[in-house]
């Protein structure tokens, strides 16, 4: 019998993130969605939380239960990214007033009080943002340590270089302080890095097949995609871009599309030039203890092939 994996899907949409949600909500037979909480970082709060709402109801789950969570990094001034995602986050469809309601609660709340309820080793916290929520959460309340199954996260970098800065990959860099409370927090981790969804990449013959899929989903999502594309495109000379915030979720579905390695991670928090940069002992020469699954390499092909399969079902 096929268990559920119980999550909590912290996030700050962005159109990969929208994607990763479409793909969690549609995956009914391996997750269980306890709830959404939002945080600020593609854009600030007030519109991760809007975007969140709005790709429930996108994905027909206007039954999903969403909190809006931190507002700002831990110790540093917030950085967005509307030069990738638009000024709404979601460029690319038409933005309306979501019928998902915003729950009253804090999402820090929302994810401590859920722990604490929760049997040992049960939740799986699933973070395609920065890391804020969950670092104030560890932060905040240590007893939900026990409670956490894994965390499974994006972020990070090492062969392929920051998105932000030349070392640092976004999610990291918005709030490195936070990060480096979750990496060190003593539970699972399982990093998708810039390493692996580099290799996942919505190429024109990818995006076709979403749009033409058998889904009510398939078009918003081509077009989430197609805006999301061109700053990639530009920036990197690829066809299409790194579809990154899915992997979290795919990897869920089906971990054997991705090949980890046990390593340790530290993240650098004062320096000048290096700020947010994951420090990735790849080849053990600290002797430091691994704390992380660091994702190196993807079934790019496998995971679109899952990808489509599961959104149309919705």
């Amino acid at each position: 019998m096929n268990i559920k994996k119980q999550i909590i899907l912290d996030c700050d949409p962005g159109q990969d993130d929208a994607v990763a949600m479409a793909l969690a909500m549609a995956a009914t037979d391996e997750i269980e969605i306890l709830g959404i909480t939002a945080v600020a970082g593609n854009v600030p709060l007030n519109l991760t939380q809007r975007n969140a709402r709005l790709m429930c109801d996108i994905c027909q789950r206007t039954d999903m239960i969403v909190y809006a969570g931190a507002e700002k990094p831990m110790a540093h001034s917030l950085v967005t990214a509307e030069h990738v995602h638009g000024k709404s986050g979601l460029d690319g469809i038409d933005i309306v007033e979501p019928i998902t309601p915003l729950q009253e609660k804090h999402g820090v709340d929302y994810i401590i009080e859920t722990c604490l309820s929760a049997a040992d080793n049960s939740i799986t916290l699933v973070p395609t943002g920065p890391l804020t929520n969950i670092g104030l959460a560890i932060h905040q309340e240590s007893n939900i340590l026990p409670k956490i199954k894994e965390i499974v996260l994006m972020g990070g970098t090492l062969r392929e270089g920051g998105n932000i800065t030349p070392s640092a990959e976004f999610n990291i860099y918005v709030d490195p302080e936070a990060a480096q409370i979750v990496l060190r927090c003593g539970r699972p981790i399982v990093m998708m890095s810039l390493d692996v969804t580099h290799q996942v990449l919505t190429t024109r013959k990818r995006v076709d097949a979403i749009r033409n899929l058998d889904s009510t989903v398939g078009e918003p999502i081509a077009s989430l995609i197609e805006f999301y594309e061109r700053y990639d495109e530009e920036k990197y000379h690829l066809d299409g871009a790194p579809l990154h915030d899915p992997c979290t979720i795919a990897y869920l579905i089906k971990p054997d599309l991705f090949s980890l390695k046990e390593v340790n991670v530290e993240v650098e928090t004062g320096g000048k030039f290096t700020r947010g940069a994951t420090v990735v002992d790849y080849w053990d020469v600290t002797g430091r203890l691994p704390n992380v699954q660091w994702a190196h390499t993807v079934d790019a092909n496998g995971f679109f092939e899952l990808l489509n399969n599961y959104l149309s079902k919705i």
